[in-house]
């Protein structure tokens, strides 16, 4: 079977090339370089007391370049062991720079995340050197979550207890399939026994919670497929699992193919499917005795298995990004680092804060930014807008509200505005409207 994917944003029909999900607010193409010194003008500002802290970490090296990865990610020879320790070292040398900032300096992170590329990548004592410095740099005893991301085929014991002593509470497989044929033509690096090892591992060494990652509408799945996924995840039972659908940015080797062949000689799942598989994902669920929670997790306990780094993240929380390429905010300001491996440790080591581009946003821009994120759980709080932004939101935005509730996308209930399930599992695609004029077709990226 031939599926050709066509350019542009995704719709209600075929997977098309393009950003579908809406991340963040602004678009990441307001963001500048010529406004970074809106970045570095915030950080000497006083910290408001409200706004927790948090940590954000990108890890930059994989064993192999997934086809669907749109990531910063370095693999081969560009992620060897002394390209590695320089990357550490420089690392640890931003975070030296914030701390010394009026608006991080004393500040304790409430939430750290360790994301990638692949953080489990890195050899045991780089993983202990580089929690170490962390923790004295800027100590995180205060954290209420710890998230560190791995592939399973990266994960030993020995690495694994260096985790757990580091102090990471929540460690989050990226499985995305269990089958071998379908791991494979996705070009994952690692195996479906790879997974079942990794998991005994980390369950026997007693992390507090374990995240299953899947993705819905890989290269060859299919509805059998898929059902089976389900069956052995729900089997596995991870305290939590989060399921995504998958886009194809322009800058996949997915994308890169169909650019040289014109297609992609593989199926690939259009997105009322990708829904249905999720949809039917969350059903079984919820039948084993999960709890949805937003667009795409479920969760054994919401009251013991939270996701603080997306809930802190999405109601405006600040968040020291360090790495390469990587996304940060604080004090209403959006930044993100330097793109490349090469200038990014060149102004590291010139002690010079790696930021490439950047936005100070302006209220209602901020207001915005929590109100689409927050549609993404499914449901928002009135009164949390009214009390933080002195804003009813059902009135400032009564036009596309109306629109959604006439629809069938949502109704009022109360205080909460509440998606129905298929509007959550395509809420992405109706966040535009609350987009301000300047930002409604600016390209996202």
């Amino acid at each position: 079977m031939e599926t050709t994917i066509e350019i542009g944003q995704a719709d209600h029909g075929k997977t098309k090339v393009g950003n579908y999900f809406v991340a963040n607010y602004p678009p990441f193409s307001f963001w500048e370089p010529k406004r970074r010194h809106e970045a570095y003008e915030a950080l000497d500002r006083p910290p408001d007391p409200d706004s927790p802290l948090g940590l954000y970490v990108h890890i930059p090296f994989c064993r192999k370049r997934c086809h669907f990865c749109y990531f910063r990610v370095y693999t081969g020879r560009d992620a060897k062991r002394d390209r590695v320790s320089t990357y550490v070292d420089s690392v640890l040398r931003e975070l030296q720079m914030y701390a010394d900032k009026p608006l991080i300096n004393g500040r304790r992170p409430r939430y750290v995340y360790f994301g990638g590329g692949t953080p489990s990548f890195l050899p045991p004592e780089q993983l202990g050197r580089l929690a170490d410095e962390m923790k004295r740099l800027m100590p995180w005893d205060e954290a209420e979550e710890v998230t560190f991301e791995c592939e399973p085929g990266t994960l030993t014991e020995e690495k694994l207890r260096v985790l757990h002593s580091a102090g990471i509470t929540r460690l989050s497989l990226g499985v995305e399939n269990f089958d071998d044929a379908v791991l494979r033509s996705n070009g994952r690096a690692h195996l479906s026994k790879e997974i079942h090892a990794a998991y005994d591992y980390a369950r026997s060494i007693g992390f507090k919670q374990i995240n299953v990652d899947l993705i819905a509408g890989m290269l060859n799945e299919t509805d059998e497929n898929w059902e089976a996924c389900i069956a052995k995840a729900i089997e596995l039972a991870p305290d939590c699992l989060t399921i995504y659908q998958m886009e194809i940015p322009y800058n996949t080797t997915i994308y890169q193919d169909m650019q040289e062949r014109g297609e992609v000689t593989a199926p690939v799942a259009d997105w009322a499917t990708k829904r249905r598989w999720v949809r039917y994902a969350f059903e079984e669920l919820e039948k084993a005795g999960y709890t949805v929670t937003s667009t795409c997790t479920a969760v054994k306990d919401p009251d013991a298995y939270r996701f603080l780094y997306r809930d802190y993240l999405w109601r405006g929380a600040d968040m020291v990004s360090l790495g390469v390429s990587s996304f940060g905010h604080f004090a209403g300001t959006h930044y993100q680092n330097e793109k490349d491996f090469g200038p990014y440790v060149k102004r590291v080591a010139q002690d010079e804060l790696p930021i490439h581009r950047a936005l100070a946003t302006t209220p209602d821009e901020r207001l915005i930014r929590e109100m689409i994120l927050q549609l993404k759980l499914g449901e928002l709080d009135l009164g949390y807008f009214r009390g933080k932004f002195g804003t009813d939101v059902l009135t400032k935005f009564a036009e596309p509200f109306e629109n959604l509730r006439a629809a069938g996308h949502l109704a009022v209930q109360g205080e909460r505005v509440v998606l129905t399930r298929e509007s959550l599992l395509m809420v992405d695609e109706f966040l535009h409207e609350f987009f301000l004029p300047q930002h409604r077709d600016a390209r996202y990226t």
